[in-house]
């Protein structure tokens, strides 16, 4: 398994769980001054984001790009899959399919997890179920030709109420027609809505894509309650090789989250 940082370009969200929210020159150079592997990227937009710089600091810095997250359509343009306008819900999907085609120059997946949406009267869980499937369908195959993998994070029950749990969530990409689709699994949601992570994981098995390594609070691993050992024996146990990605709140600032989420990330994954 491979080390991974957050950092948000998004002005609304640096209160939110990101480690870094001071530019990209910045979270690479911390990143690997501290020795991570990659760093997770939450942009404005496709469209916002340079590409080519992002690409100067990965060389420059030896460092990947574990994914690139969408919730700014959320967030900033107030766009969702399941929303019951249909344009609205057609602007969602270029907007994704923006974020998979920037992910893919990087061999990096994209992430689906607050443009989701929920079901809100007079909108129905099947209904909204069936809006979020189509979409999953149409931007699996896009992410799947350019190359890597489109992310379905499922979200505690105070986020949404489409998919709030491993088995709902597997349930979810087991029916989608399309390739391309794994589940991203934070153990932050994974923490509120399991009666045991560990395994929920072996349950998910090969359909995990991506895992945000947060602790119960949200913060650093280590600076909560979860137990952290049984959560990476089963990831092992399923053959996972991917990221533990910190998406966790920067406290008490950002610089001890990051050195806090490094050491904790070497403990709990040494040894064989």
């Amino acid at each position: 398994m491979k080390s991974a940082i957050t950092v948000t370009l998004v002005p609304e969200t640096r209160a939110g769980p990101f480690v870094f929210s001071e530019g990209l020159a910045d979270a690479f150079a911390r990143a690997a001054a501290l020795g991570f592997d990659a760093v997770e990227v939450f942009p404005s937009s496709a469209a916002e984001t340079d590409g080519d710089e992002l690409a100067a600091l990965c060389a420059q810095h030896g460092l990947k790009v574990a994914a690139i997250g969408t919730g700014a359509g959320w967030v900033r343009h107030r766009l969702r899959l399941t929303d019951p306008d249909a344009a609205v819900r057609r602007r969602a999907v270029e907007f994704v399919a923006a974020v998979i085609d920037l992910a893919a120059r990087f061999g990096a997946p994209a992430i689906i997890g607050s443009m989701q949406g929920r079901a809100d009267a007079p909108v129905t869980r099947a209904q909204a179920l069936g809006w979020l499937r189509e979409a999953l369908e149409e931007l699996g195959p896009r992410a799947h030709a350019r190359g890597t993998i489109l992310l379905y994070e499922f979200l505690n029950r105070y986020e949404t109420n489409l998919c709030v749990n491993t088995a709902e969530a597997v349930d979810l990409v087991d029916s989608v027609r399309a390739p391309g689709v794994r589940l991203l699994c934070d153990l932050f949601h994974m923490n509120i809505e399991e009666a045991d992570i560990a395994a929920a994981l072996r349950h998910a098995g090969p359909r995990v894509g991506h895992v945000h390594f947060a602790d119960s609070n949200r913060r650093a691993a280590g600076l909560g309650h979860t137990d952290f050992a049984p959560v990476v024996a089963a990831l092992r146990e399923i053959g996972y090789a991917g990221y533990l990605s910190a998406e966790v709140f920067a406290w008490p600032a950002a610089q001890q989250a990051a050195e806090q989420t490094i050491a904790s990330y070497r403990r709990v994954t040494a040894g064989p």
